[in-house]
């Protein structure tokens, strides 16, 4: 009998560099009855000949500033022939002609409404970073043991859960993460797969690392469950740059990348800064009752910190 459908959905902006070896490795999978959707934010840089070569299935192109994450991945869905669709982005790189099959399996499974695969970094990327990457999908990974991680760069989710309800579009940031977490609440399981691997990693800028901290932390604030006053600089800034300086010590030493410490120091300063700058943004903008763009319904009572791979230890 022929293997079900798998709808592979891959999100694109300008990553060329990548989608040349990540394409070919699509072609490479053996598992081979899947469609691909392509939704590319306004390329400039090649992509969209690399993409229209591949012969998508689906290849939808909007401008840069449409591109909203969890509205494209909607998109995406929406687009899907399949009901177990693979979300892939662009940068992230398939290993192996396997990475595909594994990943899909548990979707058969009606009450696995998630799964996660492996991810690695490319051989150029920063130890501050790498450690990041060993923490969550590390052998020895801490990610086990924090109360809910997920990963969307290599994943899959089942269309007939989604249905049921999608991914939050008032969501700018961890989408992902709080669309899982009601997975869970509902009693559907999320899988993480390590026998699916694909090489993915950035090396953010100092202020890049900002940016990204801070809006993962202003989407923390719309459904934190404690106080305000639960982010405050001793203890999410001072001592939380603490706690990450004493793990990148440890992992560059092991590592044989002490020199590398330094920039590691200044990666988790502009994190730390940022997240509770975000943070207080996030709860002026979702919480406070005078404010214009207060959240218009109600997060629901099983909502969780949305907290991101540098917010799982202390605040």
């Amino acid at each position: 009998m022929r293997e079900p459908l798998v709808s592979i959905i891959v999100r694109s902006f300008n990553e060329g560099w990548a989608l040349r070896e990540t394409l070919p490795a699509l072609r490479a999978q053996d598992y081979t009855n899947w469609e691909l959707i392509v939704i590319d934010s306004g390329s400039t840089d090649g992509s969209v000949d690399l993409i229209r070569a591949a012969q998508p299935q689906q290849f939808i192109q909007i401008e840069p500033h449409e591109y909203h994450p969890p509205r494209v991945m909607n998109r995406g869905m929406e687009l899907a022939r399949s009901n177990f669709c693979i979300f892939l982005n662009a940068d992230a790189t398939p290993q192996g002609s396997n990475w595909l099959r594994p990943l899909v399996r548990p979707l058969f499974v009606p009450h696995c409404a998630a799964v996660f695969g492996k991810q690695i970094p490319r051989p150029d990327c920063k130890a501050v970073y790498a450690h990041d990457y060993e923490r969550c999908f590390g052998e020895n990974r801490d990610s086990k043991h924090w109360e809910h991680f997920f990963s969307m760069a290599s994943s899959g989710i089942r269309k007939d859960i989604w249905t049921q309800r999608k991914f939050d579009e008032r969501m700018r940031y961890s989408e992902d993460d709080e669309y899982t977490r009601w997975c869970r609440a509902q009693g559907y399981q999320i899988v993480y797969v390590p026998e699916s691997v694909a090489m993915h990693s950035h090396n953010y800028t100092p202020q890049e690392a900002w940016k990204r901290s801070f809006g993962e932390a202003k989407a923390l604030a719309a459904v934190w469950q404690g106080r305000a006053g639960d982010f405050n600089f001793p203890k999410t800034v001072l001592l939380g740059w603490l706690n990450d300086a004493r793990r990148d010590l440890f992992f560059c030493a092991q590592k044989n990348r002490l020199s590398e410490f330094p920039h590691a120091l200044q990666i988790r300063w502009q994190q730390r800064k940022a997240k509770l700058v975000g943070f207080r943004e996030g709860w002026k903008t979702y919480r406070d009752k005078n404010s214009s763009e207060i959240i218009s319904s109600p997060l629901p009572v099983w909502a969780k910190p949305v907290i991101s791979l540098e917010q799982k230890e202390s605040l």
